[in-house]
């Protein structure tokens, strides 16, 4: 039965009843609706898992039986559940699985971690540091080939952020990349233009450089596995967070998810982007397409668990050196660029990327695309408006992934057609000093442009991108939602004195809105969740500060004292 049909149906039988009986009531607080007039109220009333009454807490007071659990809010504030437009959770869970990773700001910190594993790892084997950007490091520097030879000259190392990285000498040997090699793909490999050596810097790494795995590391068993998934989605409880959307689901990931969700485990709604190669053959796409398209969880999705299309890499990265943008990058110390005409890596040709949409759009599958630079960014906008006469994209709940880089057209062009984005704004807290530092502040106008997507009136949700390791602070790139709130507030960058833009920065409402309606759009859940309605699902938080009044360094500090999924506690401070 169509998902509105249900809830108008249930709305009718509770306006056919006087005053239900509530299983759960909430009084005394200030309730953030998030409807469509941001409605804020005093009292809320909850049967079988949903929302049948808001109001004053005399007006919601008749719901209340001897068997109603009560909840006094005291004036605290109440937000619908918390969701994150853009996690790996899988990943991150297994992360340090073998060993803590310590935070590192240095290269000094890089080269010790690495020196600290050569004393472990056999000789001869890998050692391989993954997503330690360079634009969170104080020198805003790949680590040099020699440097990384100095700790570690008998172990291939291979420092990947993102899509690119630097190695070391034994990493390239083995990989037959030298000077004849680099020749043939300056793109790709890194030479430093005084000395002619290589300087270990690779980009587009998955199709330059192969390692091996690491035999001396810990593996996990399935169980082992799933707890610690298990575990992460509990941390994202314990930040508010109710619902997710995993932005590069594999098929091992789906099957983690479905275990939880059989074992009743999966206390998080899940909303899965398959993975697609985007260069594998035609017709291969079209199969895994055609699978996708027959998933149960795509054609009939459980309320916690649920397909809504797939994931593509357009471009590179631009915390990297490898987005693809319609201005060149600029010879860079930061990055390694020696080219002054060098815009990036674009993955997927205009021609493709259209088909690919066309595939997904006719099947109603959400398309999206990892498009970091303007280039990309425009590209896909493109191909959406190409294909939307066709095959209408709005429904589809397609979106462009990460967007970080945009254009006023292409802002206008998603607007038109009803295309969505995922947006970091940590990235912008974290990353922007090296950012200015590479391109100057005009550049930047629009990085990560919320007020310009909120005014032209495309849904903008905000995500995290978590990769690795579980604490929402301590996590490569922190998936505390609070933190994303202050920065889409303030505009704020560590280590840098002034805002990025301020006039890019949007309201306490439309912050919000952010973190729950526009990422329920997305999870194609609106009717469901993301708002505080009647006949909605009772997913919530309770936070222990007025996040619509207090001062704006205030929002980042937030606490959540409790979070419930259709009225249940699934964590309580």
């Amino acid at each position: 039965m169509n998902k509105t049909l249900v809830v108008f149906i249930f709305c009718l039988s509770m306006s056919a009843t006087s005053a239900p009986a509530a299983d759960l009531v909430l009084r005394g607080g200030k309730i953030v609706t998030v409807d469509p007039g941001f409605r804020i109220v005093e009292s809320m009333a909850v049967h079988d898992g949903r929302i049948v009454a808001l109001g004053t807490d005399s007006e919601v007071a008749s719901h209340v039986t001897d068997a109603s659990r009560v909840v006094d809010l005291h004036g605290q504030m109440v937000l619908p559940g918390l969701i994150d437009s853009h996690v790996h959770p899988t990943g991150a869970s297994q992360y340090e699985a073998d060993h803590e990773i310590p935070p590192m700001e240095t290269i000094d910190d890089v080269l010790d971690y690495l020196r600290g594993r050569a004393a472990i790892v056999p000789k001869g084997q890998w050692i391989v540091l993954q997503q330690v950007f360079i634009t969170r490091l104080r020198e805003q520097r790949f680590p040099t080939r020699q440097e990384m030879d100095s700790v570690a000259p008998d172990h291939p190392v291979w420092f990947r952020t993102g899509p690119d990285g630097s190695a070391n000498s034994l990493a390239l040997a083995e990989n037959g990349i030298d000077k004849e090699f680099a020749k043939k793909h300056p793109d790709h490999v890194g030479v430093d233009p005084a000395s002619g050596e290589l300087t270990g810097v690779i980009r587009q790494s998955s199709s330059m450089l192969k390692t091996r795995s690491d035999k001396s590391r810990r593996q996990l068993s399935q169980d082992e596995l799933d707890d610690r998934l298990d575990q992460l989605l509990q941390d994202y409880n314990r930040w508010g967070i109710t619902g997710i959307l995993d932005r590069n689901c594999s098929d091992s990931a789906r099957s983690q998810y479905a275990r939880l969700l059989e074992s009743k485990r999966l206390n998080t709604r899940v909303r899965l982007s398959r993975s697609l190669s985007a260069d594998a053959g035609l017709a291969e796409i079209e199969e895994r397409l055609d699978a996708i398209a027959a998933d149960p969880l795509f054609k009939t999705p459980d309320p916690r668990l649920g397909v809504i299309g797939v994931k593509v890499f357009e471009d590179g990265g631009m915390l990297t050196g490898s987005a693809y943008f319609n201005q060149p990058w600029g010879t860079s110390a930061i990055y390694g660029i020696i080219d002054p005409r060098y815009r990036g890596m674009q993955y997927i040709d205009d021609d493709r990327l259209e088909r690919l949409v066309r595939s997904c759009a006719k099947r109603s599958l959400a398309f999206t695309a990892h498009c970091q630079g303007d280039a990309a960014v425009e590209s896909l906008v493109a191909a959406y408006q190409r294909v939307n006469d066709e095959f209408p994209i709005a429904p589809t709940r397609s979106s462009i992934t990460h967007s970080s880089f945009m254009s006023e057209k292409a802002i206008a062009g998603a607007a038109k057609i009803g295309v969505a984005v995922d947006l970091q704004p940590a990235w912008l807290y974290l990353d922007a000093r090296t950012l200015v530092a590479q391109f100057g502040s005009e550049r930047l106008k629009h990085f990560i442009p919320l007020r310009s997507l909120f005014d032209a009136g495309v849904i903008a949700g905000g995500g995290s991108d978590h990769m690795q390791k579980i604490g929402s602070l301590r996590s490569v790139n922190p998936y505390n939602p609070f933190l994303g709130m202050w920065v889409a507030v303030t505009r704020s960058a560590r280590w840098h004195d002034e805002p990025i833009h301020p006039e890019q920065s949007i309201s306490r409402e439309q912050m919000i809105r952010f973190y729950t309606i526009n990422n329920a759009w997305l999870m194609r859940s609106e009717k469901e969740i993301g708002s505080l309605e009647i006949g909605k699902r009772a997913d919530f938080c309770i936070v222990d500060r007025d996040l619509l009044v207090c001062d704006d360094d205030a929002i980042r500090e937030t606490q959540v004292m409790s979070t419930w999924i259709d009225g249940q506690p699934i964590f309580t401070r």
